[in-house]
């Protein structure tokens, strides 16, 4: 990857060189999911009003499905400014920003509403800043939805019903301690090997937004769905430092304001989205879909809640406890 990395640096600087709206600028957008999810759908989006705002003065280039770089590689791409704009989900960027594993909490966020009051809250702007440290501007947060659970073999009605199951995880030491707090065996693996893994018994089963699940088509390599809404799954919308700085200010500033905007299409693409998908997942006969309720979402909470204390000195006990405490 280095060379081709090195080469799409080189072709970005000369994209960039200039000054004023007389140049024009191109922002290469790198992103792993399907076009029709809440991230495919922003990331259009964000062309479409980027390139009506400026006047074609900036080309917005998507490139969906991992069709460029996996999440991982795209943050060494913008590093490099080899691609302009990419929204990793938070474990990405975990190996350098550790705090950002508040995310991957299970059970820390009631609902949307809870979590964007923790996204506008202080402490949530504060994590948004501190990509800075490796060259990247964390521009907003891009939502995709809660997560579900997944199997194959049985139902996920308790906790113990996870036992000796292997789950697909992203990259997490949370996600790893959420899975083994419930005696359950997590399995690391990219997004583009998740459905083969399902179809081959590699894993059992994986957590995932309903978009995902059904785009991917994971409820087709599955018997059994839990509704459990445990964990969020989010992204950081970012770009780099190198491109971001050589922008005009007044050309900054309309971008600025199509991030605003694709953010707010984006989120609400993700609630109807995921609404959508699961009326299609039930439609297809295919998964048994169980929906929790309050007693035994409370045994799963207090069940994999009892992770926390192992990521306070990591993420901030005070952190976290601002999180909870915003759903009062």
């Amino acid at each position: 990857m280095g060379r081709k990395v090195a080469l799409c640096a080189l072709l970005a600087v000369f994209c960039i060189a200039g000054t004023g709206w007389a140049q024009t600028y191109t922002i290469k957008f790198s992103h792993v999911v399907a076009e029709d999810t809440p991230k495919g759908q922003g990331a259009k989006y964000f062309k479409k009003i980027v390139e009506e705002r400026t006047d074609g003065k900036v080309e917005v280039q998507v490139y969906p499905n991992a069709a460029l770089y996996n999440d991982r590689e795209a943050i060494e791409a913008l590093k490099m400014n080899a691609i302009q704009m990419a929204a990793p989900s938070f474990s990405k960027f975990t190996g350098f920003v550790p705090e950002l594993q508040i995310f991957d909490l299970p059970f820390l966020f009631n609902g949307r509403e809870h979590l964007y009051k923790f996204m506008e809250s202080d402490v949530g702007q504060e994590l948004l800043e501190l990509v800075k440290a490796r060259g990247l501007v964390g521009l907003d947060y891009w939502d995709n939805g809660f997560k579900q659970l997944t199997l194959d073999s049985h139902p996920l009605i308790m906790p113990e019903d996870a036992k000796g199951q292997k789950f697909r995880i992203m990259s997490s030491k949370v996600l790893e301690e959420q899975f083994k707090a419930v005696g359950a065996s997590p399995q690391v693996l990219p997004f583009s090997e998740v459905y083969s893994a399902l179809q081959q018994g590699v894993v059992d089963g994986q957590e995932n937004t309903l978009s995902n699940t059904y785009t991917k088509k994971f409820h087709e390599v599955q018997n059994y769905m839990t509704l459990s809404n445990h964990g969020y799954l989010g992204y950081m919308l970012v770009t780099n430092q190198i491109f971001w700085n050589k922008l005009p200010e007044d050309l900054k500033a309309t971008l600025q304001k199509c991030v605003q905007d694709a953010t707010e299409y984006t989120n609400e693409k993700a609630a109807a989205m995921n609404m959508e998908y699961l009326e299609k997942i039930k439609a297809s006969g295919s998964v048994e879909v169980h929906e929790m309720t309050q007693e035994e979402r409370k045994a799963w909470k207090e069940k994999m809640m009892e992770i926390y204390p192992e990521f306070y000195d990591v993420i901030g006990e005070q952190r976290i406890q601002t999180a909870l405490d915003l759903a009062e």
